[in-house]
């Protein structure tokens, strides 16, 4: 019986799957949109810390008034209606809530919702892929451990990479790279959000008619999230990034299998079995034709000749020798996909991607010279960008995790493009992300963040 099939099963029996949504910004928004017409999905409960602003996001995802008027998510269980309001516990801890979605895009929030959960036995999809960055690997332990699921969220790009990554391997293939694609040019690392909509490629009014955050969408602009994202696709795969961080390639689906190969075989990759991101554009601005800046994608190697000549017979975009190919998926929904997530989470109990071991990691680099006392303003602000490394280059290094950079005042100055220290910074070692992220570097420490078995 298929997932579908289950989940119109449980509909009929009137057992449908009960879900928490805690944050109902624009992914959790457009679950919502969808999850209305998905059947065997029962919202019980939707947090945000404004619960006027979720359920203006509710009506114009096409939800009723009627839906969302229960005064309580003992009454929406009772009812099938749905609670809108602002305290996440009320929903964590309640029986009728089953699968707990994390989309508070914030990483404290993320780690501690989804630590509540797993004490309460619900399942956790983390949709705050900063969070999982952070402290995924320990979260997802101990969530087995507990015997629920942690995982990621199907709709964003990790997850789809991952699922590429699971195709591959599981048709036999090696894997050479996978990853997304995006718009990058070098200095877009100094960008702020004062600067971000003229590199996004839309003006200032029309962002703000359409309600996109500046600093957030800086956070794509960056470098920051593609790096957050390859960190969350090698601690749940096992590859592996290249030393010094990503390098953005400029490259189409047409040449993706000759430009994400070893650089031995004429391609770019430090190593096989790397993350990697492309640009939709080149160094000098200029667009990349089919670009795959929406996108996901994976390259992998024939193991003889006869299978190079079926990747021929079949079309599949290769390299020159025939050997290296790729595929692709030119776009992603976000939280429009997100049902299949829960649909996986809460039916057939496994999830869309979760992190094994401690292989990647996001650390802090400063945008411009951090004199003593300046204070951190995080992802996608006016001070820091993160760049992906080695987790245990990372640990080597000492470096400030991107996840951590926010609030928090310098210690000492640090001249731009240089990594922040843990001892650079005043950092509040008895804050809970903190501990968190301290125990996972115990946890895991030196073995497990050179890419050993989690």
């Amino acid at each position: 019986m298929t997932v579908y099939q289950r989940l119109l099963e449980r509909e009929a029996a009137g057992r449908r799957l009960g879900i928490a949504v805690i944050g109902a910004g624009k992914f959790g928004s457009m679950f919502l949109a969808q999850a209305r017409c998905t059947p065997g999905l029962h919202v019980v409960g939707v947090v945000d810390l404004a619960p006027a602003r979720a359920r203006d996001n509710l009506r114009r995802a096409g939800w009723t008034e009627e839906r969302i008027a229960a005064p309580s998510p003992g009454d929406a269980a009772d009812r099938g209606t749905t609670w809108v309001g602002d305290d996440p516990w009320a929903v964590i801890t309640h029986p009728a809530v089953e699968v707990v979605v994390e989309a508070t895009g914030r990483p404290p929030a993320g780690i501690a919702h989804a630590l509540g959960a797993i004490a309460n036995g619900k399942h956790i999809i983390m949709v705050t892929v900063e969070a999982d960055a952070l402290a995924g690997p320990l979260l997802a332990r101990k969530a087995v451990r507990a015997g629920v699921v942690y995982s990621l969220a199907y709709g964003d790009q990790p997850a789809l990479i991952i699922e590429q990554v699971e195709w591959a391997r599981t048709s036999g293939f090696d894997v050479v790279a996978a990853g997304k694609g995006t718009k990058y040019l070098p200095e877009y690392h100094r960008s702020t959000p004062e600067t971000v909509w003229s590199h996004y490629g839309i003006n200032a009014d029309e962002a703000r008619a359409a309600g996109m955050n500046p600093q957030m969408f800086n956070s794509f602009i960056d470098g920051t999230k593609s790096a957050i994202e390859m960190a969350a696709v090698a601690n749940a795969t096992g590859l592996l990034p290249a030393p010094g961080g990503l390098r953005f390639p400029p490259c189409g689906v047409e040449d993706l299998a000759a430009v994400l190969r070893p650089a031995a075989q004429g391609g770019m990759l430090h190593h096989k079995g790397q993350v990697e991101v492309v640009s939709s554009v080149t160094r000098d601005g200029a667009p990349v034709p089919g670009s795959l800046r929406w996108g996901v994608y994976v390259t992998f190697e024939a193991a003889s000749d006869y299978v190079a000549r079926c990747f021929a017979e079949y079309g599949l975009v290769v390299d020159s020798s025939g050997r290296y190919a790729a595929l692709y998926r030119p776009s992603h929904l976000v939280g429009l996909e997100l049902s299949v997530s829960v649909a996986s989470v809460g039916i057939r109990g496994e999830p869309t991607g979760a992190p094994a071991a401690f292989r990647g990691d996001v650390v802090a680099v400063a945008k411009r010279d951090l004199a003593p006392s300046t204070v951190l303003d995080g992802e996608g602000g006016f001070t820091v960008w993160g760049r992906l490394l080695p987790a245990a280059e990372s640990l080597r290094l000492g470096a400030l995790p991107i996840g951590l950079a926010h609030g928090v005042t310098m210690r000492r100055g640090v001249a731009a493009g240089a990594v922040i220290g843990w001892r650079d910074a005043v950092v509040d070692e008895r804050a809970d992300a903190v501990r968190v992220r301290r125990e996972m570097e115990a946890v895991f420490g030196a073995g497990d963040a050179a890419g050993g078995p989690a």
